[in-house]
């Protein structure tokens, strides 16, 4: 399953040129790199199942599918693909399959189910996991890690998390803690939105802070520091997935992916998702203004007409008008805030094109707003419609710091 006509050139980012110049590239190794010097004894002689899709490969670029299965000092037997499947390259649910070049069963864990089952594990011994976030709450990829962990407790077989440097950074950490209630797969457990954590150290967290007791064991990152961003290391950069191919629109996507849960196209189908938004209706040009005279910190909007590939969710094969976010300082720009503030911008300016996007058939139970289920919060929703979205962004201002001091014994790095 893991060949595929994608090459590695392709799914290569290049740097953002907004890296700071005052800090040279650090050289970090990766978890997957520290396996060439010693294998953790939990894993010596075990049957393995790994986690894993294509961002999951060292620093030359070798996937840890192979170097995993050429080790003599222990046995892979299965691999498990999350969600867009072991290549990345999938759109909604994924089937299970076969890897071409080791014969292994591929499991999916974006399909019939998104946790490992007991057949599936039924000859394994340990779990690895050995994916690349992008460092939000809502993005699938650590719900995986967190549900693994708990199967894994409760078969009582040890999980190795190989580390990967949270791509926007380690220092900041924004939006509200998920609300009791709202436990989703973009919302497994009650986090931050931005949390500022590795995989390895929110498994952690996860793993004392919410009770999962599992065998846990961190290979961690050498040369990695909180205040580094992606591009100020040495690392090669995989796109995670098809919809964030943009290094902007990975720093843009903590907020740019409620856009999501209204009739707004998220920018998916265009050159830059998670970096624009629109739609046929939208004034664009009267919202750009709008959010400009705002002067928020670290962006400016712009008013774009761009094209959607045929076949996407909202508006596929049409032009449509809409406001992109050009980040103009990172350190500075809050995209959760920002995102917001949008919303509430555009459903103010033209209240009788927005919508907010059912997630269910039962399109009166407010319950069932997919845009409540992304924010973790039957609140916000309601604030924008209020006009009291100001005071809950000062809640969640509050909710950030205490998740703060809720993470500190967490911190590897």
């Amino acid at each position: 399953m893991r060949r595929s006509c994608t090459s590695l050139a392709a799914l290569l980012i290049p740097a953002l040129a907004t890296a700071s110049p005052a800090i040279a590239q650090a050289h970090v190794r990766l978890g997957v790199d520290r396996l060439a010097d010693s294998l953790p004894k939990v894993l010596s002689g075990k049957r393995v199942g790994l986690i894993t899709n294509h961002t999951g490969r060292d620093r030359a670029g070798t996937p840890t599918i192979d170097l995993l299965a050429a080790r003599k000092d222990m046995k892979l037997v299965v691999l498990f693909g999350p969600e867009h499947g072991i290549r990345g390259v999938a759109s909604g649910r994924v089937s299970d399959d076969k890897d071409e070049k080791t014969g292994l069963p591929v499991y999916s864990l974006f399909g019939e189910t998104d946790k490992p089952t007991d057949a599936m594990l039924a000859n394994v011994d340990a779990l690895v996991f050995d994916i690349q976030d992008v460092g939000v709450r809502q993005y699938t990829y650590l719900s995986t890690m967190g549900l693994a962990m708990q199967v894994a407790a409760q078969k009582r077989i040890p999980i190795v998390i190989l580390d990967r440097p949270n791509p926007i950074g380690g220092m900041i950490v924004e939006g509200n803690i998920r609300e009791p209630g709202m436990e989703s797969f973009v919302g497994l457990y009650p986090i931050a939105s931005r949390h500022g954590l590795t995989a390895g150290e929110l498994a952690e967290l996860y793993n004392k802070e919410f009770h999962i007791n599992a065998d846990l064991h961190v290979v961690r990152l050498q040369g990695w520091k909180r205040e580094l961003w992606i591009d100020q290391t040495d690392l090669p950069w995989v796109k995670p997935s098809p919809n964030l191919p943009t290094f902007a629109g990975i720093m843009s996507y903590p907020g740019t992916v409620f856009f999501e849960g209204t009739n707004l196209s998220e920018g998916r189908g265009s050159d830059n998702p998670f970096e624009q938004t629109g739609a046929p209706w939208l004034h664009s040009q009267e919202v750009a203004d709008a959010m400009n005279v705002r002067h928020l910190p670290g962006v400016t909007f712009v008013a774009v007409d761009y094209a959607v590939a045929p076949g996407a969710r909202k508006y596929g094969g049409q032009t449509i008008h809409g406001v992109r976010q050009v980040i103009t300082d990172r350190e500075t720009y809050r995209p959760i805030a920002t995102t917001l503030r949008l919303i509430d911008t555009i459903r103010r300016l033209q209240p009788n094109d927005f919508q907010w996007r059912h997630s269910t058939a039962s399109p009166n139970a407010p319950e069932t707003y997919y845009f409540d289920t992304l924010t973790g919060s039957k609140r916000t929703r309601a604030a924008i419609e209020n006009g009291t979205l100001e005071t809950l962004l000062a809640e969640w201002d509050r909710d950030a710091q205490r998740f703060r001091e809720t993470r500190k014994p967490y911190l590897l790095y």
